[in-house]
């Protein structure tokens, strides 16, 4: 709704005859009051809606990042045989120390002391070279 200047003024002067010109400052003054208390209310109402689309967007990318769900029970992953099948300590300990599965434990046979006795390997008994140039001990 587009108003130009001669509809203003037309505007202006049909209030002044309807009013007189003693109520016509208190009508602007209500007139302005009312548009300022709208203009606050629909802020208010704007800040709320963006707060619940905060916390909207906010829930939907937490249940994006929650963990995956379980593989279906017919996968590779979850087969009843890699399930139910304990591993070997032997190749537990393989892996953790990087030695070959099937390298037989051995137990040191040195003179009794306060500590526990060693576990090592075949791969383990023999230590690294310190590298070229350095003599060995």
């Amino acid at each position: 709704m587009n108003l130009g200047f001669p509809e203003m003024l037309f505007l202006f002067l049909l209030a002044l005859l309807l009013f007189g010109p003693k109520k016509l400052p208190e009508i602007g003054r209500q007139i302005g009051r009312g548009l300022a208390e709208f203009k606050r209310a629909s802020n208010e109402l704007k800040g709320q809606l963006e707060n619940e689309m905060r916390l909207l967007e906010t829930e939907d990318r937490e249940k994006k990042i929650s963990p995956p769900p379980p593989p279906p029970e017919n996968t590779v992953a979850a087969s009843a045989e890699t399930a139910s099948a304990p591993a070997e300590p032997a190749a537990l300990a393989a892996v953790a120390t990087g030695a070959p599965a099937n390298a037989e434990p051995q137990i040191s046979t040195l003179p009794a002391t306060d500590h526990p006795p060693t576990v090592t390997t075949a791969a383990s008994e023999h230590p690294p070279s310190p590298g070229p140039g350095v003599e060995g001990a």
